[in-house]
């Protein structure tokens, strides 16, 4: 039986351990992080301020746990003009998760007055495909914070699947580097012990998995993008924006999305005005942004370029109309700092990876975003995960 180890336990390592045991391999996952409820995932969050705040959370499951269930196609464009076809896999991805856009039961009163504004303004907005069961989702607004009713997808249910399947998941336990052999992957050096393996996937994320590439021997950690985003928002009273379902609607611009979105930020900029949370309308601008960023060892740096500054200006004036049209206190709409939600192009292919997800290492793999060649500049979960299944097949198969 070939042994697999598995680095991360976010999307796409729950996705490839998951599958290759389904295919009766040996696999072993290892996770920073702790073991969590997924209802306290927000204790996990360990942003980094490099030149924009970037958001990430470190715990059994990864980032997965604090997403807000957004379930869109990203880069599958990109990914078939350098020769991957990823839509059977996609497609896999959404029947396994139940993709589907929420009843309109679920639709609050504040993303309503988005969606009626902008299509006021000549702006057709849609429905975001969620992985969300609506029959458990109560409307909260805490899909950012961890879901406290389970009707969320997070990688804990493909690890449970993987689990029953034979998986052992190592919690707490960082992986330091490669140990290789004339240029064949022979397994992983951890901060305490040796594990050997015929295979191994690095699925840690797009700041991490470089980090081991590199004391691995590689070149990796240039050309990072985070999908830049900032969220523009202002006063309407008594709106209770905030306890509604995150991000439920979206529009397509060139190069950046909007949807409807609310963070305790803006309500922190604009608590001098006597409003609270309860008061507040916003919209997330969210660009495709370059990949100027770079990791290192020691530091991760992400600053924003003039076409980055210039997308989120023109998505910026666009929310302010919607929003004014939806009823806000123009006097009152302030814009967040920026910051990053989607780190990747860390390790991309045709740099780092081939098209199979391999790199110089023979049996040395990636299965995270640090793969993707371009910023989606939207939730990139579905694509990870589809990416994922494919290299799965692929081992599987070869």
């Amino acid at each position: 039986m070939e042994k697999v180890l598995v680095v991360g336990s976010g999307a796409g390592g729950a996705t490839v351990a998951k599958d290759l045991a389904e295919k009766g391999m040996d696999v072993t996952i290892f996770e920073k992080g702790n073991w969590i409820n997924a209802a306290k995932a927000y204790q996990c969050y360990d942003n980094m301020d490099v030149g924009v705040e970037l958001l990430k959370a470190t715990c059994v499951g990864g980032t997965t746990l604090v997403t807000a269930g957004n379930a869109v196609r990203t880069c599958q464009k990109e990914f078939k003009n350098i020769g991957i076809n990823i839509d059977h896999e996609l497609l896999e991805v959404e029947r396994e998760l139940n993709v589907n856009t929420l009843p309109d039961s679920h639709i609050g009163e504040g993303t309503r007055n988005i969606v009626e504004a902008a299509s006021n303004l000549g702006l057709k907005m849609e429905k975001m495909p969620k992985f969300i069961d609506p029959l458990k989702c109560i409307p909260c607004g805490q899909c950012f914070l961890g879901c406290p009713r389970h009707a969320k997808w997070s990688a804990l249910s493909y690890l449970e699947e993987a689990e029953n399947s034979g998986v052992k998941i190592l919690s707490n336990t960082s992986v330091e580097k490669i140990i290789t052999k004339n240029g064949v992957v022979q397994g992983v050096k951890t901060d305490e012990k040796e594990y050997y393996s015929d295979m191994v996937v690095l699925s840690a994320g797009a700041i991490e998995t470089p980090r081991i590439l590199v004391r691995s021997g590689l070149n990796a950690g240039e050309q990072l993008f985070v999908d830049t985003f900032i969220t523009v928002g202002g006063i309407l009273k008594d709106i209770k924006f905030n306890k509604e379902v995150s991000t439920n609607s979206l529009w397509k611009g060139i190069d950046f999305i909007l949807t409807p979105h609310y963070t305790s930020t803006t309500a922190e900029m604009l608590k001098t005005t006597g409003y609270g949370a309860n008061d507040i309308l916003g919209m997330m601008v969210m660009i495709k942004d370059d990949r100027s960023g770079m990791v290192t060892e020691t530091g991760v740096v992400k600053e924003n370029t003039a076409h980055d500054v210039g997308l989120l200006t023109e998505g910026s004036a666009v929310a302010g109309a919607i929003l004014e049209t939806a009823g806000v206190d123009t006097s009152t709409i302030v814009s967040t700092p920026a910051r990053g939600a989607h780190p990747g192009g860390t390790a991309a292919i045709g740099e780092v990876v081939d098209t199979n997800l391999e790199t110089e290492i023979n049996g040395l793999y990636v299965a995270d975003a640090s793969v993707f060649p371009s910023s989606p500049g939207s939730p990139p979960v579905l694509t990870i995960m589809a990416l994922a299944k494919r290299l799965a097949k692929y081992l599987s198969e070869n």
